[in-house]
């Protein structure tokens, strides 16, 4: 059974994820667990690689770049994720979940 990755809340959405910093490419790699795996090509540094996961996040999703941002985890791979203006439905629609 998987477990929930996408979470809705007043005004948007939670998403937790684990971060694959250094990659090749930056991609939505799929589920790992009860996290949505994504590859940046930023290294983990500075919060290189927190910036490049909201980057991709608000391109995939079709939101502003600021309505995306990390609210745990910024100094981990596991991270959760907010995104304001969008529910969790068309979250899952987009990511392909």
């Amino acid at each position: 059974m998987r477990r929930e990755i996408v979470f809705q809340d007043s005004g948007g959405v939670t998403i937790t994820v684990k971060v694959v910093p250094n990659a090749t490419r930056d991609q939505i790699a799929g589920v790992i667990g009860d996290r949505l795996k994504i590859r940046v090509s930023a290294i983990a540094e500075s919060g290189k690689a927190n910036v490049a996961v909201c980057m991709l996040l608000a391109h995939v999703l079709s939101v502003k770049k600021n309505t995306v941002s990390v609210t745990a985890g910024l100094s981990s791979p596991q991270k959760t994720i907010r995104v304001i203006g969008i529910t969790k439905d068309m979250v899952m629609c987009k990511l392909g979940l």
